[in-house]
């Protein structure tokens, strides 16, 4: 494992929702510090400097030039994650990007690029991967209990759009053309993430999208059609206009299924007279916090997230928005 003390880590951009909440994290840490903090918006960069007892800078390229500086944190708006993505991977710093990585597949598919040409480690936010639940469907998919995977469906859903989330710091989030999505794209990119580490890539999709409430001007709700290469079907739920969200997840195949129900896990395999609940393994670290523990030297790389799989799930993301059946009259 590497081991690294006290390495100064810098972020650039602070735009994103979840920026308090890995800043909060990130203070918790004993052997990484954030030394600078850039954003385009002078006052958020002046925020998140004083709370984090930060240096703020006045163009990214400061940080990018010092020699100290071990890695970065993108939570920029995600039309700025090219330019950051792209100048950070030349710099040699070690990258965590929030999702989706890019606007669409393009912007994607050059940052992948550019991290690849660079070498340089990259990890990205799809911290749903730790969940316990979500860790048993990838085991069970892996050695073969279900058989043949046919068919799954992930749902990610809250309520954002119903209490407002958007309407003032994160307004950006609910407009297309600095996020690249709205609220399907969102929240479907967990679901999707999942959807493809489980079953591989997708071959084909297509989407039904709907605005319930028309707060913000975007897509609040959706839903997902996908075709994998290995014939897998799947459908995908997403939005920010749902009470609850009360079955995330289903996956079925020849010998067995799997549904994560109220929080709860039922598995039933060929065989078995009922659906019994199943016994999880612990919750792993993953997105964030799983980069934090490899900069802390607690962990390796193995478990992060390629920008190349990222851009996929962009790719396949692009699929479902550009092919949409017609919104009813």
């Amino acid at each position: 494992m590497l081991a690294l003390a006290m390495k100064k880590i810098a972020l650039l951009g602070a735009a994103h929702i979840h920026t308090p909440g890995f800043m909060k994290r990130f203070a918790q840490r004993e052997t990484i510090i954030l030394s600078h903090v850039w954003d385009h918006d002078r006052t958020r960069r002046a925020r998140w400097a004083r709370e984090m007892k930060a240096n703020a800078i006045a163009t990214p390229a400061e940080a990018l030039s010092d020699p100290d500086v071990a890695a970065v944190i993108v939570c920029s708006e995600t039309v700025h994650h090219e330019a950051l993505v792209v100048a950070a991977a030349e710099a040699g710093k070690a990258i965590f990007a929030e999702k989706p990585l890019g606007m669409a597949a393009g912007d994607a598919r050059r940052m992948a690029d550019a991290v690849e040409r660079h070498r340089v480690v990259f990890q990205t936010g799809y911290f749903q991967r730790g969940l316990p639940a979500h860790q048993f469907i990838a085991a069970r998919i892996a050695d073969g209990s279900l058989g043949t995977i046919t068919r799954a469906r992930v749902s990610n859903c809250h309520a954002g759009a119903s209490l407002g989330w958007f309407d003032t710091e994160w307004r950006w989030m609910a407009d297309p053309a600095q996020a690249g999505v709205g609220a399907f794209g969102d929240m479907g990119a967990h679901a999707l993430d999942l959807l493809m580490w489980w079953l591989g890539p997708v071959a084909a999709a297509s989407s039904a999208l709907g605005i319930a409430m028309d707060r913000y001007g975007c897509d609040e709700y959706g839903e997902g059609l996908l075709r994998f290469r290995s014939g897998a079907v799947a459908t995908l739920a997403a939005g920010w206009v749902d009470v609850a969200n009360p079955v995330t997840a289903l996956v079925s195949g020849t010998r067995g299924h799997i549904t994560v129900s109220e929080g709860k896990v039922w598995l039933k395999r060929e065989g078995d007279d009922a659906a019994q609940e199943a016994a999880l393994p612990a919750p792993q670290p993953a997105g964030f916090d799983l980069f934090l523990d490899w900069l802390e030297g607690k962990a390796d790389t193995a478990g992060f997230v390629s920008a190349r799989a990222c851009a996929e799930r962009n790719a396949a993301m692009d699929m479902l928005y550009q092919n949409p059946l017609p919104r009813a009259a």
